[in-house]
């Protein structure tokens, strides 16, 4: 009998078992597996690829802060070291007149400018990042222009911020305060280099804000006020909607790809600031420089604590205040005050 060519290509019989079976193919065995979930990101990394790469960095620069410390004490060990420190302790003398301590109206002024350098970075940095605004702003006498709640809010808070400025550089120029941030001499230069070597071997100057910062101190001040804010000025000024589109002569002298480039990194200097002044502050002795910054106090006694903690209970106060604002600041509450300048329409 001849044997069809199909029945020629199948396969032998599988031989019976030699043990019992005790497993079976059951529906789990024929059914299609789910995909594997992807990790949840923030950003370009995972949680856990964040949390590896901070450890990493975090010793990195440990590492390269000991060694600058070791480095520092090394050079000012030295005989040359010990004679520039003796030449140039940290701080040159104001001119005459200069005033001493630091008035009501300053610390209200500084209140202010954390507060609202507050709202602006955290602002900022939500228009980089927000792809799908939940409310938008337009003005009255342009519906065709809008732009989101988290933007208005952004340069509603401009202004306040510019005014405050601008309130604080008059100011300091009426009262001669100008004398303490605004470098008189040459000599600051190498004033800031040994500040800068003496803050790094930790063994830090001696300082007095009350009646002059040192060196480091001035320019860091100068440059914070007399160039960054205008940096900051300048270029949200072009990014804003304030700036005639139809110009183009002046947006050729001021291209737009300009004022990007400079308003970032103007924010990322303001927040390293912020961080280093913070710092600064609580560690070279919190109650004295609370009672300088916040109460306009000067005669208190670095080693008691307790002496007089009204710039510290004040700072306690102004942190609450900001903290409500953050709170605060959302959608539900400023769509009602962004509609008393224009016209509010949520997603």
């Amino acid at each position: 009998m001849a044997v069809s060519e199909s029945a020629a290509a199948s396969p032998a019989p599988r031989p019976p078992l030699t043990v019992p079976r005790t497993v079976w193919p059951g529906v789990a065995a024929s059914a299609p597996r789910p995909a594997k979930a992807e990790p949840q990101r923030i950003g370009p990394y995972t949680p856990l690829q964040w949390l590896g790469s901070t450890v990493v960095l975090g010793v990195f620069a440990l590492a390269l802060a000991g060694i600058a410390v070791l480095l520092a004490r090394f050079v000012l060990a030295l005989e040359p070291g010990r004679d520039f420190l003796a030449a140039f302790p940290g701080e040159y003398p104001l001119p005459e007149g200069a005033p001493v301590g630091l008035p009501v109206w300053l610390n209200w002024s500084h209140f202010l400018n954390s507060f609202f350098l507050l709202f602006i970075i955290r602002t900022g940095w939500q228009v980089r990042r927000e792809k799908r605004p939940s409310a938008f702003w337009s003005p009255r006498k342009n519906k065709k222009r809008r732009i989101s709640l988290t933007l208005w809010f952004h340069q509603a808070v401009d202004i306040l911020w510019i005014a405050n400025g601008v309130v604080f550089v008059v100011l300091l120029f009426a009262t001669g305060q100008w004398m303490r941030i605004v470098p008189t001499s040459w000599e600051v230069f190498p004033n800031a280099l040994s500040a800068a070597l003496q803050y790094v071997s930790l063994d830090w100057p001696t300082e007095n804000g009350w009646v002059n910062y040192n060196s480091l101190q001035q320019l860091s001040y100068f440059a914070i006020t007399f160039v960054a804010a205008p940096l900051a000025i300048l270029s949200g000024v072009r990014l804003s909607g304030v700036w005639p589109k139809d110009a183009a002569r002046l947006n050729r002298l001021y291209p737009v790809e300009w004022a990007r480039k400079v308003h970032f990194p103007t924010m990322l200097f303001f927040v390293a600031f912020i961080v280093v002044h913070v710092g600064l502050v609580l560690a070279t002795g919190a109650l004295r420089n609370l009672n300088h910054m916040y109460a306009a106090r000067g005669a208190v006694d670095p080693d008691a604590f307790t002496s007089d903690p009204t710039g510290l209970l004040i700072f306690a106060a102004s942190l609450l205040v900001m903290a409500a604002g953050w709170v605060a600041a959302r959608p539900r509450v400023l769509a009602p005050i962004a509609r008393l300048f224009g016209d509010v329409k949520m997603r």
